[in-house]
């Protein structure tokens, strides 16, 4: 495969392991995004507040934000197969409880805070272990085909979550989110090879499992190029994923109800993967790097002009409100090169705990955006609100595209790396 042309699709799914890695996360984000929808909408109706809804949506990214990095440091320290087995049969039996009728609302978000802490292993070792098994530019296309996979998943479960939601009960939503984790728990242990813990190539003493978390802050922090990519996940999502956590609201002042709640939370993904299709397939490995800039600021630029779309009136405002969360969506590839670039600046030993920092902070941010954006609606429009995530984002993320392009390697041409940070 020549250097400046993209790996295909196919020679990604050559790769045997790589296909259960890849259908388990898919089984994992659609019956996740079925439920926190279902969830989402059912404390709305109940209670009627926009910040409830939007905590609500957010309690699945508390862990993240509050063990992420030391729950994820499992990942380094046992075989990253078993790391992922035993989570998705620990969340299998954790939401088939939530499923039990007659749970109430507030055993059921425990419940969902519970399954959530399986999330960071699960995801650090997915993240290091497709690395491992991906070389060259495999990795940037799997990291794009990945992508595609969320959103095709969220798309998918967001829709038929909103539909359970409004036509059954969130107990039926949970059911199948908890049947959608012990298949992929089968089909992980099924698929992957045993392969012993990772173990770093200068011999380090593992250590306690603090020790482990301490030495990946500061890879990751303390590395000025590492620090400056994560600075750009983490600002970036914040303020790009925000509108998610008050689309039950925005949906009643573009439409007068809950309705098209679907609609409106599955823009943004149908727009990421288009976007993730011509950025992760279709350009070559050196014109991602170089596209990493303008692509943040089209994921931002749309959300500013939302509020004043609001004034086209009727199915005008939800048409044009639609297509620029889509082309919001389509701005967000710039995760597939970022995520590159990261991996190639993390020893494989260090994976796990580095990938665990990264999605902390990722989930962190896109609870903090979601919680944010549902207490300025309690005050401003939702459309006004989508307006000033996209306009206060622009301003905040000029910071970390200055050093993440200062600290660019001058032979760096962009060639492979991973997953989903």
């Amino acid at each position: 495969m020549a250097a400046d042309r993209p790996a295909s699709y196919r020679s990604v799914f050559a790769v045997p392991e790589f296909r259960p890695l890849f259908g388990s996360y898919l089984l994992s984000t659609i019956g996740d995004e079925l439920a926190r929808l279902a969830l989402t909408v059912l404390v709305y109706q109940r209670t009627g507040s926009a910040l409830l809804s939007a905590a609500t949506f957010a309690i699945s990214y508390l862990p993240w934000l509050l063990g992420g990095p030391v729950l994820s440091a499992l990942a380094d320290r046992f075989p990253r197969r078993t790391v992922l087995v035993a989570s998705d049969a620990a969340r299998a039996v954790l939401v088939g409880v939530m499923a039990l009728p007659g749970m109430p609302l507030p055993a059921l978000l425990v419940l969902l805070l519970a399954v959530s802490v399986c999330s960071p292993p699960f995801e650090s070792a997915r993240s290091a272990l497709t690395a491992d098994i991906l070389t060259d530019d495999r990795y940037a296309v799997a990291t794009s085909v990945t992508g595609i996979l969320q959103q095709v998943s969220q798309i998918g479960g967001f829709l038929l979550g909103g539909f359970l939601a409004t036509a059954f009960t969130p107990s039926l939503a949970l059911a199948v989110n908890a049947l959608t984790f012990a298949v992929s728990a089968i089909w992980l242990a099924a698929g992957l090879q045993r392969r012993p813990a990772p173990v770093p190539e200068d011999g380090t003493d593992p250590g306690t499992v603090l020790t482990d978390v301490g030495r990946g802050l500061r890879l990751v922090l303390g590395t000025p190029r590492l620090a400056s990519i994560v600075a750009v996940l983490w600002v970036g999502v914040l303020f790009v994923n925000g509108p998610e956590g008050i689309v039950t609201p925005l949906s009643v002042e573009l439409t007068g109800s809950a309705a098209l709640v679907g609609v409106l939370l599955s823009a943004q993904p149908a727009g990421t993967i288009v976007g993730a299709v011509l950025v992760g397939r279709f350009t070559s490995p050196a014109r991602r790097e170089q596209l990493m800039v303008p692509l943040v600021v089209l994921s931002l630029v749309p959300l500013v002009l939302v509020w004043p779309a609001l004034h086209l009136g009727g199915t005008g405002a939800l048409v044009a409100v639609t297509a620029l969360l889509a082309l919001s969506g389509a701005g967000s590839a710039w995760t597939i090169p970022l995520n590159v670039v990261f991996v190639q600046a993390v020893p494989s030993a260090y994976r796990g705990r580095a990938f665990g920092v990264a999605i902390a902070g990722l989930f962190g941010a896109q609870g903090l955006g979601a919680v944010g954006a549902g207490a300025l609606a309690s005050e401003l429009p939702p459309t006004a609100v989508v307006g000033v995530l996209g306009a206060v984002g622009l301003v905040a993320v000029v910071p970390t595209l200055v050093a993440l392009v200062r600290t660019r390697p001058p032979t760096d041409a962009g060639t492979a790396g991973p997953s989903r940070a």
